[in-house]
């Protein structure tokens, strides 16, 4: 999809991702190996009581499904940036609903311009877990 045939404020409610508990800890020992994350003795004695996912792991799950919708096809030319906050932590099991949202578009010269794509995840209670804003650079009709 060409950067003029954007909508602005279109929404797309992204597939239901589960969290598992052994994708979350082959994810954290490789990448994030804090004993938040990795150790569940350690984590019983958190004030969260049980093992925390790591908060990149959160997001590369919802990532993967709006990368399957394939927005933009063959119009993608890069990702120019991202920002992640993360509200709620994330435990083994829980079951992530999300929104994205085309929260900006900017044309930058005669051939592309930029789109940014706002994403809300929230777990099974409604609790809003983290946002994500991320700009990407998408071929204009020339």
């Amino acid at each position: 999809m060409y950067l003029d045939d954007l909508k602005l404020n279109t929404e797309i409610n992204l597939p239901e991702v589960t969290i598992s508990k052994e994708r979350m800890l082959e994810f954290a020992q490789i990448y994030d190996p804090l004993p938040l994350h990795c150790d569940e003795e350690y984590a019983k004695n958190t004030r969260f009581g049980q093992l925390v996912a790591p908060g990149v792991m959160t997001f590369m799950t919802v990532w993967a499904e709006i990368v399957k919708i394939d927005l933009f096809g063959d119009e993608l030319i890069a990702g120019k940036s991202t920002k992640i906050e993360w509200f709620k932590p994330v435990f083994a099991g829980d079951t992530l609903s999300s929104k994205a949202r085309i929260s900006a578009i900017t044309r930058r010269n005669a051939y592309n311009g930029i789109a940014e794509i706002s994403i809300e995840v929230y777990n099974q209670h409604g609790e809003l877990a983290l946002t994500n804003i991320t700009e990407y650079v998408v071929k204009y009709r020339a």
